[in-house]
Parts: structure tokens; sequence; C-alpha cells
């Protein structure tokens, strides 16, 4: 259809062969590691179901359940700030300003903390009532629900670090340094698989998700520490002040939540009963939070502004 419209805009299209310049070759040859690296994540989850399979005839879908949910924030912060602070810093660098490329960096984990911590302390905590709402209907029943709710609370402690794995990353990326993390990548793959292989035997499919969520910190602790020991991230004064500010106001949010769904959850009501609640709760969560963050220090809502608008000093 474009070919058309264009045709008939006056624009001749010609056909031809792409030229290999150095220019491709050097493209071609930074890429193919980014490829492989994408790739991790599947092969990682491909290999968690293969082995869930020997756990019960219910494992695969109580992972694979868990996994969806939590991959809502995941893919909501974690590829909106990785996609945006890559350009960032690669510019920055080019432009010799190491200086700002740092703030941006810091700036980003600020964000990334920010947004998944709570995020996964309400996961944590209403893990069941989630999973009751989004899936409890048909074959999928309460037996169904315990599980699957389980084992989202037990991926909801990997959720930060994987936003933080697509927070760092760039930092290597935009210093034209694509193998170091691919290589961090695949040696947690096989952390992960070693860890299955030793924790399914006692927890089944609870195991995996936890083999899941310690890789992939020790994917996020490895990048950063590697950074550092580069020279190429430093935390600075105002992240190292307000990550204990942003954990405590989550963990005040999660015990306001944790008393409501004591108080006034009921998985066997109506199921508009349980969608109201359920708003409620998340909503009284999220409000509850941003008064606790303002007022502890964890952000501040001129400055969280200034910085996504334009992404440097104050």
């Amino acid at each position: 259809a474009m070919v058309i419209a264009c045709k008939r805009a006056g624009f001749a299209i010609k056909w031809q062969l792409p030229r290999v310049d150095d220019r491709i070759k050097l493209l071609g040859k930074r890429m193919i590691p980014g490829m492989i690296g994408a790739g991790v994540y599947q092969i990682n989850l491909l290999i968690d179901t293969m082995l869930a399979s020997l756990v019960s005839d219910g494992a695969v879908s109580w992972l694979y359940y868990a996994d969806r949910v939590q991959q809502l924030p995941l893919g909501v912060i974690g590829i909106a700030i990785g996609t945006a602070l890559l350009p960032t810093l690669s510019r920055q660098l080019q432009g010799d300003d190491p200086k700002t490329a740092m703030y941006s960096q810091n700036r980003g984990i600020e964000i990334a903390l920010l947004l998944t911590l709570p995020a996964a302390v309400a996961l944590g905590v209403m893990g069941l009532p989630v999973i009751n709402v989004l899936f409890e209907r048909g074959a999928f029943g309460s037996e169904e629900t315990l599980m699957t709710g389980m084992a989202l609370t037990v991926f909801a402690f990997g959720l930060p670090a994987s936003v933080l794995v697509k927070v760092l990353a760039p930092g290597f990326f935009a210093r034209e340094d694509t193998k170091t993390p691919i290589r961090i990548g695949i040696s947690c793959m096989v952390l992960n698989i070693v860890l299955i292989v030793v924790l399914m035997p006692w927890f089944g499919h609870l195991g995996i998700a936890a083999a899941t969520s310690v890789s992939v910190w020790v994917n996020a602790m490895s990048l950063g520490f590697l950074l550092r020991r580069r020279g190429d991230l430093t935390f600075d004064a105002r992240l190292l002040k307000r990550v204990p500010r942003i954990l405590l106001a989550s963990a005040l949010m999660g015990s306001v939540l944790w008393f409501a769904i004591d108080a006034f959850w009921q998985n066997d009501a109506l199921s508009i009963t349980r969608i109201i609640t359920m708003a409620i709760c998340v909503g009284g969560g999220m409000a509850v939070y941003a008064v606790s963050a303002q007022l502890l220090g964890a952000t501040s809502f001129s400055e969280l502004k200034s910085t996504l608008k334009r992404g440097k000093p104050a």
C-alpha cells in the first residue's frame, strides 16, 4: 500500500541491493550480541517451562500466569526507562559529558526503584487476590489460584532487579560494549539452571520462581559492580539518600495493603465485589505510597518532573 501511495505521489522507488560497507559491518558486529542478549530471557523461560513440567501437571500454568502478571510492570517501567536512557547516555558520552551521563544513570536507577519497589511489594502482598480476580473461573479453581499466587509473590522479589538490568545495561551499550552484558546474562542463565536443580526437589514450582528471582538479582548486581569498577557509575548523594526512604514508603504501603486485604478481602464474594475491593485497595495503596514518599523525602514531585523533562542535573 505504501509503495502504491508513493508512486501516485510521484516518488520513484528504486530497488537495489544494500551496500555492505564498514559501517554496516560494525552495526552487524554490535547487533549480534544484542540479539543473543534479547534471547537469553526467552531461553531462560523455555528452560523454566521444561523443568516445571517435571514438577506436576499444573506447574507450567502456575508459573506462566504468575510471570504474565509480573511482566506488566516490567514491560511498562523497565523497557520504557531503558529505551529512553540508551540514546540519552549515548548522546551525552559522545558529547564528552560524562558528568551528565553519570547523573542520567543515577536518575534512571532512582526512577526505576521509585516505581518497581512499591510494585514488587504490592504484588507480594496482593498476589493471591490479584490472581483470584484475573484468572479464577472455570477450570482455574482455588488451588490454582493459591499456587499461582505464591509463585507471583516469589517472582515479585526479582521484579526490581529485572528492571535494574534494563536500566544498567545501557551504561555498557552507550560505551559500545555489547558483549559484557551478554556474558553476564549467559552466566546468570547457567546459575538459574543450577539453582532450579537444587531448589526444585525441595520447593517444587516455587523453587523455579526463586531461582529465577535470585539469578536476575545476581545479573543486576554484576552489571552495577562492573560499571562501578570501571569508574562509569558512582552513586550520588541524592540516590543514596532516597533509596532507604523509597524502601520505607514501600513498606508502609505494603503494611496498609496487608491489613486491608486481611480485613476486607473475600475469595468467595461476587465477582463484581472482588473487582471493586481490588480497585479500592490498589487506589488506596497508590495514594498511601505517593503521600508517604513525598513526606519521607523519597521523592520530590517537582524534581521528578524536572528530571523527566530535562534529564540534566539541577
